[in-house]
């Protein structure tokens, strides 16, 4: 942990603020600092924005790329988010650095350089002090499909792991894999629905799983190799998800990939993975980035912050809500 100190009292990790229209902005992102702006109001004509990680707005109807956020809570928010990067100030570095590289490169590329840099926080003492805070339970649930497809006029797919709240494990990754690469290899090309059973779409990836594959570099190319987000854009307009419930972590990250994705009014969406110092790590940091914006989805990812459905509706993360 010295390391750790040491990288932010040489300015190499942590949060920079500023205060847009009376800060110097930042001539340029630096490589291990989040910057965070801020705008308390007033002139914004010719702000450079682009260096920033996170912009936070005091008007909570404010325009993209900035996060609204009602004015007696704003310095609330910046401390929240401070705490968040002091807990994990080299997940949420690294986070900030892959953020501002995965609107620059193809899809496919930006998901690959999602996993390197997932695979590399695995072996970080951040990762290694969450993971032995919260140890793993037995993995027990080996048994029944985790993923269930009905084909006709359209390809049904559904999560059937509605015990475990549809946690996604490798099993359940794998099946989904399977049953999207079938729908995008059908010589019809029918539509393609992806929902889930049980109480929520799904809580996100199955905690119990993290960090017990064998060899990183082999788990990086499987996790390249059987990737839903990948297939779920590559089915183009023939996707579209229903979500209901929690959608945390892969329960967003996946469903981002779609053409279109329509939502229950109980919805709200969450990405928690810099908390146990790792990043997003199912494709998140590539699809909610280009629904949204690279710095509303790196504040999603930075401050684990649940987004309710008007939000997401309003940025777009979401595209319809049921009726």
């Amino acid at each position: 942990m010295r390391l750790i100190a040491d990288l932010t009292e040489l300015g190499g990790a942590g949060m920079a603020l500023t205060v847009l229209g009376r800060d110097p902005p930042p001539p340029a992102a630096a490589p291990g600092l989040v910057q965070v702006g801020v705008w308390r109001g007033g002139p914004l004509l010719g702000a450079a924005l682009e260096p920033f990680d996170v912009l936070l707005s005091h008007d909570p109807n404010a325009p993209a790329p900035f996060v609204g956020i009602a004015q007696d809570r704003l310095d609330a928010a910046v401390d929240d988010l401070h705490a968040a990067v002091a807990r994990q100030p080299v997940a949420a570095a690294v986070c900030g650095q892959v953020f501002r590289m995965t609107l620059d490169v193809p899809f496919e590329n930006a998901l690959t350089l999602e996993s390197l840099a997932y695979s590399m926080l695995l072996g970080a003492e951040g990762f290694r002090a969450w993971r032995g805070a919260n140890a793993a339970r037995p993995l027990g649930d080996a048994s029944g499909p985790r993923v269930t497809m009905e084909v006709g006029a359209e390809i049904a797919i559904r999560l059937t792991r509605s015990e475990r709240r549809n946690a996604f494990d490798a099993r359940m990754r794998d099946e989904l894999t399977e049953a999207l690469a079938f729908a995008l290899a059908h010589p019809d090309a029918p539509a393609v629905v992806l929902s889930a059973e049980g109480p929520c779409f799904s809580a996100g990836g199955d905690l119990d799983e993290f960090g017990t594959a064998a060899d990183r570099g082999c788990a990086h190319l499987i996790r390249t190799l059987r990737s839903p987000a990948r297939l779920a854009g590559a089915l183009g307009d023939r996707l579209q998800v229903r979500l209901h419930g929690a959608c945390v972590g892969a329960g967003i990250e996946v469903p981002a990939a779609a053409a279109r994705v329509v939502a229950d009014s109980g919805a709200h969406f969450r990405l928690p993975e810099v908390s146990m110092g790792l990043i997003p790590g199912a494709g998140g940091t590539a699809t909610i980035a280009r629904r949204i914006g690279r710095q509303r989805a790196c504040y999603m990812a930075l401050s684990g912050a649940n987004i309710d459905l008007a939000t997401a509706l309003s940025w777009g993360l979401v595209d319809e809500v049921a009726v």
